[in-house]
C-alpha cells in the first residue's frame, strides 16, 4: 500500500498529526508527504499512491490536490480537523439582503469544499461531535471516528495509526472491480465459465494455457480483489467451484469479514428464483421471466444464472426466439448474449440469437460495472 499525505504546513496541529501518522504507518506501507501543490503533483506522478489523505479544509490548494488525485484514479480520504462545523460553513457563506429577508449566497469556497467532501471516499472525524456535524451537513455519509492522539489521551498514537490504516484498507477493499487489472478480469471470466459448466474441457486451449501459466506466478493474480468482488456480487460459490475445476490453488480469504464501503442503495444480490419464483416446467417461460428481471437491474449473479439456464438441453431456441419477438425482448436478449460472451464466456452454440454490440449493450456493461461504485 502506498499513502501520500497532503496538508498545510502552516497549521502546527495538523503537522503534528500527520507526522505521527506518517511515522506510525511507515512500517506497514510506503508513505510520502507533501505540503505544496508542486510537491504534491511531483509525488503523485512518481509515487503513484493507492491513497491520498488530505488534511484540513477551505484552502484552494487542498481542493486542487484532491481533484488531481481523483483525476488520476486515486482514492481520497479527508480529515477535516473540525473545520466543517456548521458555524464555520455559515461564516464562509455570504449573507445579503435586509434584516427581515436575509439571503444566503453560497460562496465559491463553500461550493469547492462541498465538492471535495462529497467526492472523498471516506471522511475521518476526531470524535462524536464532529461526526454529528458531518452527518448533519450531509455531504458524505462514509464517516469514521478516530480520535486525534495529538489532542486526547483516549487512545495512543499507535492505536490512532492502526485505526487509520484500517480505514485505508477498507477504502481499497471497496468497489474492487474498478481496481482489478484486465488480466484479473479475464481470469475471473475463465473461472466463472468453469464454475458454471463444472468442466475444464469447456475452456478453450488458449484460455487453458493462460490458466496453467498462473500456477507458477506468485504476485499474480490479485486473489484478494477477485474474492472480494465475488463476495459483493454473491457469486463466491461459482468462483470457488470454478477454481477447484481449474485446479488452481490461491490463498484463501474470509471475505465475509472484510470491511468495505458500499453505495447507499446497495443490496446484496439474491438468486433469480427468489425474485421470479421457481421453475415450473416451461423452459421458455422461465427464460422470459429471467430476462424481464435482468432488464430491471442487470447483475452479474443473474447473468451467470442465465448462462446456466441456456446450457440446459430443454431450451427450445425456436420457441424462445418467437417468445422474445412477441415480448419485444429480442434486442435486449441479443445484447445480453454479447455481455455473456465477454463476462462468462458463453459459447455461440448456446445463444438463442446472435449477439448485439451497440449503445444499449454499453449501457448494460456500465450498469454492471457501476453496481458497487461509490
Amino acid at each position: 500500500m502506498k499513502i501520500l499525505y497532503y496538508y498545510p504546513k502552516s497549521d502546527n496541529m495538523i503537522t503534528r498529526h500527520v507526522t505521527i501518522l506518517a511515522e506510525g504507518i511507515r512500517n506497514s506501507a510506503e508513505v510520502q508527504t507533501a505540503t505544496t501543490l508542486n510537491e504534491f503533483k511531483m509525488r503523485l506522478e512518481t509515487m503513484k499512491p493507492d491513497i491520498v489523505h488530505c488534511h484540513g479544509c477551505w484552502q484552494y490548494a487542498t481542493y486542487k490536490a484532491s481533484a488531481m488525485a481523483r483525476k488520476q484514479g486515486v482514492r481520497v480520504v479527508l480529515s477535516p480537523h473540525g473545520q466543517l462545523e456548521p458555524w464555520v460553513i455559515k461564516e464562509r457563506a455570504t449573507v445579503s439582503g435586509d434584516f427581515k429577508s436575509p439571503t444566503t449566497i453560497i460562496s465559491k469556497s463553500v461550493l469547492l469544499q462541498r465538492r471535495a467532501t462529497e467526492s472523498a471516499f471516506a471522511l475521518i472525524a476526531f470524535g462524536k461531535m464532529e461526526y454529528k456535524y458531518l452527518r448533519q451537513i450531509g455531504w458524505n455519509s462514509r464517516i469514521e471516528i478516530i480520535h486525534n492522539a495529538v489532542i486526547t489521551n483516549s487512545l495512543s498514537p499507535k492505536e490512532m495509526c492502526s485505526q487509520t490504516f484500517a480505514v485505508y484498507q477498507k477504502v481499497l477493499d471497496s468497489n474492487v472491480l474498478e481496481q482489478m487489472s484486465s488480466d484479473d478480469r479475464s481470469l475471473l471470466s475463465l473461472i466463472l465459465k468453469a464454475g458454471i459448466t463444472g468442466d475444464a474441457r469447456w475452456i478453450t486451449s488458449d484460455a487453458a494455457k493462460a490458466v496453467g501459466d498462473l500456477q507458477s506466478l506468485s504476485s499474480y493474480p490479485d486473489w484478494r480483489r477477485i474474492f472480494i468482488y465475488a463476495e459483493h456480487q454473491n457469486i463466491r460459490n461459482y468462483v470457488d467451484y470454478g477454481i477447484s475445476v481449474l485446479k488452481l490453488q490461491p490463498n484463501d480469504f474470509d471475505t465475509s469479514k472484510i470491511a468495505s464501503y458500499f453505495p447507499e442503495k446497495y443490496q446484496r444480490p439474491v438468486p433469480l428464483k427468489n425474485l421470479i419464483g421457481d421453475f415450473k416446467g416451461d423452459e421458455t417461460d422461465y427464460l422470459i421471466r429471467m430476462l424481464r428481471q435482468i432488464q430491471k437491474a442487470p447483475l452479474l449473479l443473474h447473468l451467470i444464472e442465465l448462462h446456466r439456464e441456456l446450457h440446459r438441453d430443454s431450451v427450445d431456441d425456436d420457441s424462445l426466439s418467437e417468445a422474445l419477438e412477441e415480448k419485444r425482448l429480442t434486442s435486449f436478449a441479443a445484447r445480453l448474449m454479447q455481455i455473456l460472451s465477454e463476462q462468462t464466456l458463453l459459447d455461440e452454440g448456446y445463444m438463442p440469437l446472435a449477439p448485439l454490440d451497440d449503445r444499449g449493450t454499453q449501457q448494460i456493461r456500465n450498469l454492471i460495472a457501476n453496481h458497487l461504485r461509490i
